[in-house]
């Protein structure tokens, strides 16, 4: 992996990858352009495809400041402009709120719990099993966003 991403990551990294969810950043579109091509010519080279349908560009809206016009594209292709999106089970926002994101814990919590109150609200089901159940299925959905276990 280091010889795919050698390119794209220089001396400060400004890419976050894991897997196959990669971030790019960079200050202008101009550079996240050159970013996303350099990526996508670098897949190709090793036999890769970069998913132009799930590639997306979000601006992030920190200060008062204009941002450059234009678009961002992928091999002429204009890339989808969001608001928000997800990377590694958080919800990221333009404006750097975690608003979206603590609900789709608090939401994803819930559905948990829901789907595992059967358990633990059963008289039946020893306390210990419960707490179990509580501490590696419900908790973590909580804290990570994700799920880490199927009930």
């Amino acid at each position: 992996m280091d010889e795919v991403t050698r390119d794209i990551q220089g001396e400060i990294s400004w890419c976050m990858l894991f897997t196959d969810d990669v971030v790019l950043v960079d200050e202008s579109r101009a550079g996240v352009n050159r970013k996303l091509e350099l990526w996508r010519r670098t897949l190709e080279s090793k036999g890769f495809r970069l998913s132009r349908t799930k590639t997306e560009y979000m601006i992030c809206d920190f200060s008062t400041t204009r941002h450059e016009g234009g678009d961002v594209s992928l091999d002429g292709q204009v890339v989808v402009q969001k608001d928000t999106f997800r990377y590694l089970g958080s919800v990221l926002q333009k404006d750097g709120d975690t608003d979206e994101d603590v609900r789709h814990r608090i939401s994803a919590g819930w559905l948990k719990w829901r789907q595992a109150s059967g358990i633990l609200c059963d008289k039946r089901v020893p306390q210990k099993l419960k707490d179990k159940l509580y501490r590696t299925a419900i908790r973590p959905v909580m804290l990570y966003g994700g799920d880490v276990i199927r009930c």
